[in-house]
């Protein structure tokens, strides 16, 4: 058994990418049931009490090992990790912070943690702050990335994997069992995966979410800058999306998506996030599918 599965106590290597706007309790358990490990993002909760029904919500649901992604900066992200380790989570993914103080808080809890890191410099100093793992991202992965230049998780996988001494997953590009193989000859001991269980039976995206996903291209998507920080966002790059963006007039293009298209109906403007895999994914399946066919 490798360093990793020991730490997650699942059957497979394949942690649920957490999804900031959705905490589904339902997709979390449907990773665990199908061996995977599912993960509850609470970054961005304000409330102790939301976590606690969270996680009797899964409880509910699964009796497998299923963890939690905290968001350092997060002020309540300690609160946190004192009720995820209270309901026996041994496991949690940590981002957006620095780790050093931290992680001793998750040691003295009896949980471990991997640190999700978006470069070889960032990965170096959390293994040197005792983090216990790496979610290592490549440049092709959805959700929030900075806007500088970033290297490809062909590349930064076994850049990371030749300077650190702690299990690595790798994170961006992966939606089959070719993926999955190879981001363990790259040096990764398992995967971390969005785009894919986003386009799930189990996913509480949308159906137009989910259709967009399916009709990417090659090229489909690209990273839409978040007014005022150093982040972006990648995103399904729609007509009107095409639109605003060679329109000079348009500053702050994030003010004018709609995040929830399915409750307003403004799917014109709908932010769809998706990573470059999309491009490989052409139908929705249930999750147990999903890994199944990955790690066969």
């Amino acid at each position: 058994m490798s360093k990793l599965l020991e730490m997650l106590g699942c059957r497979y290597p394949v942690i649920q990418g957490p999804i900031g706007m959705f905490n589904s309790p339902e997709m979390v358990a449907a990773v665990s049931e199908a061996g995977g490990y599912g993960l509850l993002a609470v970054g961005f909760i304000n409330e102790g009490d939301t976590v606690r029904r969270l996680i009797d919500d899964v409880r509910k649901l699964t009796d497998k090992p299923f963890g939690a992604n905290v968001v350092l900066l997060n002020p309540s992200s300690g609160e946190f990790l004192k009720i995820l380790a209270d309901a026996g989570v041994k496991t949690v993914t940590t981002s957006v912070g620095s780790p050093r103080d931290i992680y001793p808080v998750i040691h003295d809890l009896g949980m471990k943690g991997l640190h999700v890191v978006l470069a070889a410099a960032h990965a170096i100093s959390a293994a040197k702050a005792g983090v216990d793992g790496l979610v290592v991202v490549g440049s092709e992965a959805g959700g929030l990335r900075t806007t500088g230049s970033e290297s490809s998780t062909m590349v930064l996988v076994p850049l990371v994997a030749d300077a650190v001494d702690v299990p690595i997953v790798a994170a961006g590009g992966i939606a089959d069992s070719r993926g999955y193989r190879a981001a363990l000859a790259l040096g990764a001991q398992g995967v971390q995966i969005g785009t894919r269980f986003l386009a799930s039976e189990e996913s509480p995206a949308g159906a137009a979410w989910k259709k967009a996903i399916m009709e990417c291209a090659d090229g489909g998507t690209g990273l839409i800058p978040l007014e005022d920080t150093r982040m972006a966002q990648r995103l399904i790059i729609t007509p009107w999306i095409k639109e605003k963006l060679a329109d000079p007039s348009v500053k702050n293009l994030t003010a004018l998506l709609e995040r929830n298209p399915e409750a307003t109906g403004n799917f014109e403007r709908a932010a769809f996030g998706c990573g470059q895999v999309g491009a490989l994914i052409k139908d929705i399946k249930p999750i147990a599918k999903i890994i199944s066919e990955m790690v066969s």
